[in-house]
Formats: structure tokens, C-alpha cells, sequence
């Protein structure tokens, strides 16, 4: 929030306003400063001056607000560092660096302005703890190092961390704070040795030596204060601060497992090797160090970490957007991806382009000169445009709410979403003349970045202005492409056979983004008939047929779109092209595409976002909150980022930040599918009663919403061994989607009510109910479910013709399903030895969470007992896929608790006392129930 030492342990809350001020220069509260800034209270002070909280009254937000004690100012060296402040920290840009505003002079001070933030910092929390146990502060580590992973990106090193200077807020994310006596490493003479800078206490050798300094620097102080996190107390304690700094150029720090026994030695490793005496023993990066605390917290480790859809189709259907992609879903191959954020030529540049206004009267324009000049700015590999149908929703919630993107609405969702640039502009007619023009204006200050104007002989030319518009803008904002250049590359992409088609794909285009996805087919269709050759419109096509379910449909346009790659951008086609093989679902081919525009295009957010749906479906998660966190650093404030990563957060394991994410998009956008997200979160918390609220919220929402909200009580019901209850659910919510003609969500209900029946011993009636489903939808997910229950109730025969006809499809994941059938008829025949082979081949199509349930229980039937545990051991670590087993947004957490029958089975089998606890485990689960045929069993095992 702040730079300065706060006031008292916790003068960062709400509820610790900070003492009283003690100077004559302070503020007090009512103050205000500038006409807009009020001062409410003290939070910190220290050398540079003070820190306070203050009300924002043009914007009406909290803000922090740094003022340099005015005795200072007229110290040029002390002015350079505070504007250095701003510069530096303006540049880094993560969930874990506080926010910078602005830069300000008002009534004789200068200040910035910050992001305000309630919490703690992490010396207050030292003092009232002692210390944290070793997953909380690996997992608060974890949290910096992905901070300085970015600012380390950026050629900046923070240079005094310590625990001042790291804030945890409520929900235990950690911020960095301070980067202002941080130097640009990319900034001539900006580096001195012979300097010391920093806090004697967390100074690396090099440092105190007053040697060049590099990111490892910034690693060793970090070691420092995770040793000080878990043990309470200085890995280099001396009586004074230089003796401490002198002893840590000398000698290496005890080991934390040797201090403490109960630290376990992995994390004492990984703490040591940071805080080793040569730079080049240590991490080489922020990046490795943050690897390692992963790999050693396991799946949970997502807290160092974002278009509406109905719940019956594919998850990677999610979040399907407008602008030829799906929008960041689930979810790079060494496509050099190791690293989330290649290293661009420029900073990446937020830039949203405002409505145009039409002087002419011509109604063709409206809508249709905006999302060119987004294709036009993109051109430039550092710029993101924002979502405009996302800007528009955000308008509506201003206190002066509209449906237009005038300047100012435009302005102020910018400031607010931390968009750098809006664009306005105008069209005219003069004569049979148009005249088009263009501002780039500073989001904040409003002031003019660059402005350009061009001329059309006509009307249908008007279209081909836009390049040339746009070229001087691109220069202005960093392009150094000439503009001879951009106008070549996009010459094909900028020609239509009438503007009318453009027209009908810029409605199309906003119908999408308001989520009226029949209405959006029809508009996206209209523009193709009129220009048979426009890719864009077929794209369009494309990517609302998938958000409809429509996957046939939605490939074929993705293949009509590439028919006409002359007509499309560089950067188009590389979107479409990612866009047809999630179609298809050809993961790898998806990862590369999008690893090859992400390596061409590093600022686009929707790149990322794809990507991570890629390696969320190849189950590959680690990846996947790779990526989607390198899409939610590019639009720090977009609900469709953190949705995307609430989901993948979930399904890694990280229930925590699963819900923390979903929160936000619920405040965000309290859609159908935030609402899922929050609720999945909960399952895997173990908030049942809190999830069965929100699926009745859910179901309140919308019609869809109480379709999925019917699937998901049934799944609730099913995990706690209510049977008959659950069938009861899933009977009445597949007639209502009958009746709503949602074939494939009725399909989805009675693929589980099959499940249900087998699970109460009804054999016939899982076998009505399969039939049921397929007969509704032929979905890869309903012929696996389909298949297995006609395996376990007695017709093999029709569930081995289903594995044949999921094998012939080309993809791993239907492969992998096929396998897991004949795996279950094979067991069904008393055959273990061949399921487990099935399996196994299964599982090197697809390492799904089913497959390693059903390897288990084929271990188990073969007397493998070790091999059995162990398989079942990798489903409970991998809980978080449970909750959608066939990640087809279908709740299936009624899958998980059998985990620990079988368990408890394969270790009686090893002879091993703790079996015990598995069984028990499972019947707190579900022993209330009292329906489920395991229980007697269980209890007998068990000597009740």
C-alpha cells in the first residue's frame, strides 16, 4: 500500500488508523488535498514522508497517498528517487505488486497515489504470531517470488525487501510494497557500486560489499525473511545491524531443520539455497525458486498465482469470446513457453477504443469502425485491446450509468481496469467525401497522446482508412513497425465486399459480447452472406456455435475462416487457427499455435488465456495457472481472467484461491458460470451447506442456471450417500431440460441418473436411463458414462460397441475413455490383469482422474494392494478434478468418497492398522445416508 513503516502493528487496517500526526507538516484528517483527495487517516511514516488514507473524490475510491515531506522537495536527488517510485513501479504490474495511480502536486506537496488495501504487513504479523507454520509461509514465499519474477522480467530489482515491505491482506495474499529504491538494471548509470542501499537485516553479501547488484540479490533477502517467517527469528543475529550484515558475508546461516526439527528439510533446503553467500550458487531466477516451493507444497501451491456458456458443453467452451477466440478457460509444450512471460521489445500497452461518433447520420457505421481499429492497433505486438463488451457492461455500473462508450465512461472504466490508452474518434461527410479522425488520449490525465485523420473518396473506402488511421497511433504508443509495413500486412484483412458486412459483424460482434449468442449467429451469418469471402464473420461463427454447443458447426466456419486467410491479419490466424484445433480437440496443436502467436503477439491476453484451456484439458494444470496468470497480470481487473483462473485454481487442487477468485468475479459479474466456479471452490473446501446455497442462488439466476443447480444438489446428494434423493433431482431436472429443449443438459442428468441407479442396486433402471441419454446427445461424455453403466449392469456387449465407437475417434481423450470401458468389461469378467493394461494404455492417452480411480480399483481386483494405494493415493491428491471428472462443466464430486472404500481395501490388503482411517473417513461421509450397500460391508471390516 504504502513504502513507509507503518505507525503501529497494523496501522494498514481500517481498524488501526495510525496516531495522531506529530508534525506540523502532517495532514489531518478532513483535510483535502488538491480538491479531491480527503484525508481520513495516518497509516505510516518514516524518512521520505508519510503515508496516508484518503478518500478519492472524483474517482470515489480509496486511495493510499505518499506525500514527500515538503522540507525534502527542493532536494533534486530526493525528487528523482520519488519520481523513480512511480516509473518503476508503474511498470511492474502483478496480483502480488501494489498498484501505483498516479503522480500528483497540489497545495505545496507531492504525493502518488496507491492502491489501498486493508491488511497486515508481515513484521505486524511476525510480532503477534512469533512465527507460521511452514506451508503458510511457503506459501506466502511463493507469492513474492512470483512478484519478482515479473519485476526481475522487467529489468528492475527491488533492492530492500523485508518484512515491512511485504502486506498480506484478509485473503492471504501477499502484495509487495516499495520498489522505490529499486534501479532499473536496463537503465544506464542508474546502477552504482560503492552504494548500500537497503535494510542491513536482508541484505545479500554483494549487497552490503556495495558490489553490482542482480536479481539474485533480491532472492537472498527473500531467504532471510523465510527463515524469519518460520523460526521467528534472524539467521544472522548480531548485536547490530552491520555486525549481522558483516557475519552473513562470512558464514552460511544453520540449516532451518536444524533449529527446528519440524520443518521439514525440502523447504530447509530450498530457504538455504537461496540465502547461499555466492550469487551463483543460489536460484538463477525468481522463477526456479518459486518451481521448487510448487513441487514441495504440491497441488495446493496455486496461491502464488480469469463467454457465458450453458453448463452441458465442453468446459473449453467456457469462456468463448468475440475477436475469433475462445476467452480463457481451463487450463505452454516447450514451445519455449517455460518462462509465462516472454520477454517483449516493449512493454505491453492496455488500450481501449471508446464508440466513434457518426456525424453522419448513416446508421452503417455505428458499431463497425470500433472493432476494425482494434484489428488495426493489435497489428502492434505489445498492445492489448481491451474488451470492449466488457467496458460497456462496466459503464453500466458507473454512478452515471450508459450504454455508450462516450470519452468520459471510457475514461473512467480505464482508469479503473488500468487501461493505459482510450482512443475516441469521429466520422464526417463532406460532400461524397468522409473524413475520419482519431485521439489517443491518457486514461488518467486525459491529456492528447496522439491524434491522426485520413479521408476516403467514398463511402466503401472508409474501411480501407483505418490502417492508415491507425499507424500514427501505433507509432505514438511505441510501434516502431514502419508504416509502410502495417499497411501491407493488412491490406487483405481491411477489404469487404460492402461495409454493410462489416456493419453486420460489428453487431454481431456486441450481440456476443451482451451474451445473445442466437442473435449473434444470425448477425456473424447475415455479414458472410453478404461478403462470402470475409474470414472474420465465419470466425465469428465459429466461436458462437461453440458457446451454443454447436461443435460440428462451430468447425466447420473455423475451416471456411481459414479458406480465407488472405483476408485476415497475422495475428488473426494465428487465433482462428488455435480456435479450430480446440475444436477439433487437438490439444497439442492448440498449444503450439498459441505458443507461436503468444511468442509473436506477447500482449495478448486472449492468447493466454486459450493457451491455458489447452493444458487445463490435457489435465496439465501447473501449465494452465501458468498461463492464465500471465492473463490475468495483462487485464488485472477482467472477470473473464479470474473466472478462467478460479476454475484451473480449483481443479489443481487450490480451493482457496479457487474461491477467492470466484468471489471477485461474482462482485465482477455474477453470472451462470461464477456462480459454478464459487461453488465448485466450496465442494472442495468442504463447505457443503454453503455450496447448496449458492447452487440455489444459481438456480434463481436464470433457467439455465437452475439446470445446472438440479445437476449439482443431485452430485451433492450423491457424495453424502443420498440416493434415492439424488435420483429424484436428476428425474425432474432432465424432464425440465425436455421441456426447455436442452437435449444435451437432459442427456448430461440422465447419464448420472444411471450412475445413481446402479448405486442403489437397479439395474434395469441404469440401463433405461443410459438409453435415455444417448438418445439425447451422442457427446463423448455421455457415450463413456453410457458405456460404463451398460458394462456394470450386465450388457457388455453394447458398452464394448460404445468403446469402438470412442476409438475410432482421433483425439486422446476419446481414445482414452474407450480404453477405460474395456477396462471395466474386462474387470466385469474377472480379467484384472487385462483392465490394468487398458488402463495404463488409457492413461498414456490421457492421464484423467477416472482413469486413475478405475487403475486402482484393477490393482485392487488383481491383489496388487501396493499398486493399489498408490493409484488411489494420486486421486485424492488430485481431489480438485473430481469435481468435474469429465471437465464438461457437470458437477461429479459424488465420484470422490469410494476413494476411500478402496483405499481402505488395498491397505487391509497390505496388512497395514491404518485401513482403519480410510473407512472411517468414508463413513462419516456418508453413514447418515444410510442407503449406500458399502456400509455393512465397511462396518464389518471394521468389527462394528
Amino acid at each position: 500500500m504504502g513504502t513507509e513503516t507503518p505507525a503501529t502493528p497494523g496501522a494498514w487496517t481500517a481498524a488501526s488508523p495510525g496516531p495522531p500526526p506529530a508534525s506540523p507538516w502532517e495532514l489531518g484528517p478532513g483535510t483535502v488535498l488538491g480538491s479531491r483527495y480527503e484525508i481520513l487517516s495516518l497509516l505510516g511514516q518514516g524518512g521520505m514522508g508519510a503515508v496516508y488514507k484518503a478518500h478519492d473524490i472524483e474517482l470515489e475510491r480509496l486511495v493510499a497517498l505518499k506525500i514527500i515531506r515538503p522540507e525534502l522537495t527542493t532536494n533534486p536527488e530526493m525528487l528523482r528517487r520519488f519520481k523513480q517510485e512511480l516509473i518503476l513501479a508503474r511498470q511492474v504490474t502483478h496480483r502480488n505488486v501494489i498498484r501505483i495511480f498516479d503522480l500528483g502536486q497540489a497545495d505545496g506537496f507531492k504525493f502518488i497515489t496507491m492502491e489501498y488495501l486493508e491488511g497486515e504487513d508481515l513484521r505486524a504479523i511476525l510480532k503477534k504470531k512469533g512465527k507460521l507454520p511452514p506451508d503458510e509461509a511457503a506459501r506466502i514465499v511463493l507469492q513474492i517470488c512470483r512478484a519478482l519474477e515479473v519485476a526481475h522480467g522487467e529489468g528492475v530489482i527491488h533492492r530492500d525487501l523485508k518484512p515491512p515491505n511485504i502486506m498480506l491482506d484478509a485473503n492471504g495474499r501477499a502484495y509487495v510494497m516499495d520498489f522505490g529504491i529499486a534501479r532499473s538494471a536496463n537503465l544506464p548509470g542508474m546502477t552504482q557500486t560503492g552504494a548500500l542501499i537497503g535494510t542491513p537485516e536482508y541484505m545479500s553479501p554483494e549487497q552490503g560489499k556495495g558490489e553490482k547488484l542482480d536479481e539474485r540479490s533480491d532472492l537472498f533477502s527473500l531467504g532471510v525473511i523465510s527463515y524469519e517467517l518460520v523460526t521467528g527469528q534472524s539467521p544472522f543475529y548480531s548485536d547490530t545491524p552491520l555486525a549481522t550484515l558483516w557475519k552473513r558475508m562470512q558464514e552460511k546461516a544453520k540449516p532451518l531443520c536444524e533449529v527446528d526439527p519440524a520443518i521439514p528439510k525440502p523447504l530447509s533446503d530450498i530457504v538455504a539455497k537461496a540465502m547461499e553467500i555466492e550469487p551463483t550458487d543460489r536460484f538463477a531466477s525468481a522463477g526456479e525458486m518459486a518451481q521448487q516451493l510448487e513441487l514441495w507444497l504440491g497441488p495446493s501451491a496455486g496461491t502464488s498465482v480469469i463467454y457465458v456458456s450453458a453448463p452441458h458443453k465442453k468446459s473449453y467452451w467456457k469462456w468463448i469470446s468475440a475477436g475469433l477466440a475462445v476467452l480463457l478457460v481451463l487450463g505452454g509444450v516447450a514451445f519455449r513457453f517455460a518462462n509465462p512471460k516472454p520477454k517483449a521489445a516493449h512493454p505491453p500497452v492496455s488500450v481501449l477504443v471508446a464508440d466513434f461518433t457518426n456525424h453522419t447520420g448513416d446508421p452503417v457505421f455505428d458499431d463497425t469502425l470500433e472493432p476494425m481499429f482494434n484489428v488495426a492497433l493489435e497489428g502492434a505486438s505489445f498492445v492489448n485491446a481491451f474488451s470492449r463488451g466488457d467496458a460497456r457492461k462496466l459503464a453500466q455500473q458507473l454512478p452515471h450509468p450508459t450504454d455508450k462508450l462516450d470519452e468520459q465512461p471510457a475514461r473512467l472504466v480505464a482508469v479503473n481496469q488500468g487501461v493505459g490508452a482510450v482512443i475516441t474518434g469521429e466520422l464526417s461527410r463532406r460532400g461524397d467525401k468522409y473524413s475520419i479522425s482519431a485521439t489517443a488520449l491518457d486514461a488518467v490525465s486525459g491529456n492528447v497522446i496522439a491524434k491522426a485523420e485520413a479521408t476516403a473518396d467514398n463511402k466503401d473506402e472508409v474501411l480501407l482508412a483505418i490502417p492508415k488511421l491507425a499507424a500514427p497511433i501505433r507509432k505514438a504508443l511505441g510501434d516502431t513497425t514502419p508504416e509502410s509495413v502495417q499497411l501491407h500486412s493488412t491490406v487483405g484483412a481491411f477489404t469487404a465486399a460492402s461495409l454493410e458486412a462489416v456493419h453486420e459483424y460489428g453487431v454481431g460482434e456486441q450481440l456476443q459480447f451482451a451474451g445473445k449468442m442466437q442473435d449473434a449467429l444470425q448477425s456473424y451469418a447475415k455479414a458472410s452472406e453478404l461478403d462470402p469471402n470475409f474470414a472474420r464473420a465465419y470466425a465469428g461463427e465459429s466461436a458462437v456455435a461453440a458457446n451454443l454447443g454447436q461443435l460440428e458447426d462451430s468447425e466447420r466456419f473455423a475451416k471456411l475462416a481459414m479458406e480465407h486467410v488472405d483476408r485476415m491479419t497475422d495475428h488473426e490466424r494465428y487465433r482462428v487457427r488455435g480456435l479450430y484445433y480446440m475444436g477439433t480437440s487437438n490439444w497439442q496443436k492448440c498449444i503450439e499455435e498459441y505458443g507461436e502467436l503468444i511468442n509473436r503477439y506477447p500482449a495478448d491476453n486472449i492468447a493466454y488465456g486459450n493457451l491455458g484451456s489447452c493444458y487445463g484439458q490435457l489435465r496439465n494444470f501447473p501449465k494452465a495457472l501458468e498461463a492464465l496468470r500471465r492473463a490475468v497480470e495483462l487485464v488485472p481487473q477482467g472477470a473473464q481472467q479470474r473466472f478462467a483462473l478460479s476454475f484451473n485454481s480449483t481443479y489443481a487442487g487450490d480451493f482457496q484461491a479457487g474461491e477467492r477468485e470466484a468471489r471477485k468475479v461474482v462482485q465482477m459479474m455474477p453470472s451462470h458460470d461464477a456462480y459454478l466456479a464459487l461453488v465448485e471452490s466450496q465442494l472442495g473446501l468442504g463447505q457443503f451447506a454453503q455450496a447448496a446455497e449458492t447452487y440455489h442462488t444459481l438456480e434463481k439466476l436464470s433457467a439455465m442456471g437452475a439446470s445446472t443447480s438440479a445437476s449439482g444438489l443431485a452430485d451433492l446428494a450423491v457424495y453424502e450417500g443420498r440416493f434415492s434423493e439424488a435420483a429424484r433431482i436428476l428425474e425432474s431436472g432432465a424432464a425440465a431440460d425436455l421441456k426447455a429443449k436442452r437435449s444435451e443438459n437432459a442427456a448430461n442428468k440422465y447419464a448420472a441418473l444411471s450412475r445413481v441407479q446402479l448405486l442403489l442396486g437397479h439395474r434395469p433402471a441404469a440401463l433405461v436411463a443410459a438409453d435415455k441419454a444417448l438418445a439425447n446427445s451422442q457427446t463423448m461424455q455421455v457415450k463413456f458414462l453410457a458405456g460404463q453403466t451398460f458394462v456394470e449392469a450386465g450388457e457388455p456387449a453394447k458398452g464394448e460397441k460404445l468403446a469402438a465407437a470412442l476409438a475410432a475417434e482421433a483425439q486422446a481423450e476419446p481414445q482414452a475413455y474407450s480404453k477405460i470401458i474395456e477396462a471395466d468389461a474386462a474387470m466385469s469378467k474377472g480379467d484384472p490383469r487385462k483392465a490394468v493394461q487398458s488402463l495404463t494404455e488409457a492413461n498414456n492417452f490421457l492421464d484423467t482422474w477416472i482413469g486413475r480411480f478405475e487403475l486402482g480399483r484393477a490393482y485392487l481386483q488383481a491383489g496388487l494392494f501396493v499398486e493399489s494405494d498408490a493409484e488411489l493415493e494420486k486421486c485424492l491428491k488430485r481431489r480438485g478434478e473430481a469435481l468435474e471428472v469429465l471437465m464438461n462443466s457437470v458437477p461429479s464430486y459424488g465420484y470422490f468418497p469410494p476413494v476411500y472404500f478402496y483405499q481402505g481395501r488395498a491397505r487391509e490388503g497390505m496388512n497395514s492398522s491404518g485401513f482403519r482411517d480410510s473407512y472411517r473417513t468414508y463413513l462419516r461421509i456418508r453413514e447418515n445416508a444410510g442407503e449406500d450397500p458399502l456400509l455393512p460391508d465397511i462396518r464389518r471390516r471394521l468389527g462394528q
